[in-house]
């Protein structure tokens, strides 16, 4: 591979890695608060109101059935309101995020609701508040569930971020398809592959670990 080449696939990598971290970031940021108002607003919960649970449940529910790729077309205008464009790296982060949010909220949800209620009325019964019930109980209970969620939305990520490469927001996706596919550049191919299983790879290993010190704990 010429120097050029192995420049393009540096800048590729740097460009994916990017998209999928600070979408990640965006995602834990608003995905974990859905996730508690699910569970808190849930019946039974600490804050039961049916009304608003479903009302979220519907709109996490809504994002999550629209394909990535349709997703990503329709929210163009969006993107281009919020950073003035609709190509590059930084365009891409937009609909990564919004796609990845209601994702994470559910699997935040489902590590929450795995909590001991039992857990939770022995602190209620103590005269805790909800807010501290959810900060010093939830949480803290769920974390290691947490982490390995937001370690399969971070490798779900990786995997739309090439996607997005087909529309312009560059990484290893667009990398692969400007000269991969429709240059028969077969070497430039494997290359995409083998860093994205490595860059996959990673992240799965890193946030194992991370979880199982949490649960050890």
């Amino acid at each position: 591979m010429n120097p050029v080449l192995v420049d393009l696939v540096w800048r590729a990598t740097v460009e994916t890695v990017v998209m999928t971290f600070a979408s990640g970031l965006i995602s834990l940021v608003f995905g974990l608060p859905l996730g508690l108002l699910l569970v808190a607003t849930a019946k039974g919960g600490v804050a039961e109101n049916l009304w608003i649970n479903r009302l979220v449940g519907w709109v996490v529910n809504g994002f999550r059935s629209v394909p990535f790729i349709i997703l990503l077309v329709a929210l163009i205008p969006v993107t281009r309101l919020i950073v003035g464009t609709a190509l590059g790296t930084g365009a891409a982060i937009v609909p990564l995020a919004i796609a990845a949010t209601p994702y994470f909220a559910r699997i935040a949800e489902v590590s929450l609701r795995e909590v001991p209620r039992g857990l939770i009325e022995a602190v209620e019964s103590m005269g805790a508040s909800r807010l501290r019930i959810v900060r010093e109980v939830l949480v803290p209970e769920a974390l290691p569930g947490i982490v390995s969620g937001f370690t399969v939305t971070l490798v779900t990520l990786t995997g739309a971020s090439a996607m997005a490469g087909a529309i312009g927001a560059g990484g290893l996706g667009d990398l692969a398809i400007r000269y991969g596919y429709q240059r028969f550049e077969t070497s430039v191919m494997v290359v995409v592959v083998v860093i994205l299983i490595l860059l996959v790879s990673g992240i799965q290993v890193i946030g194992d670990r991370i979880a199982a010190a949490l649960e050890r704990r």
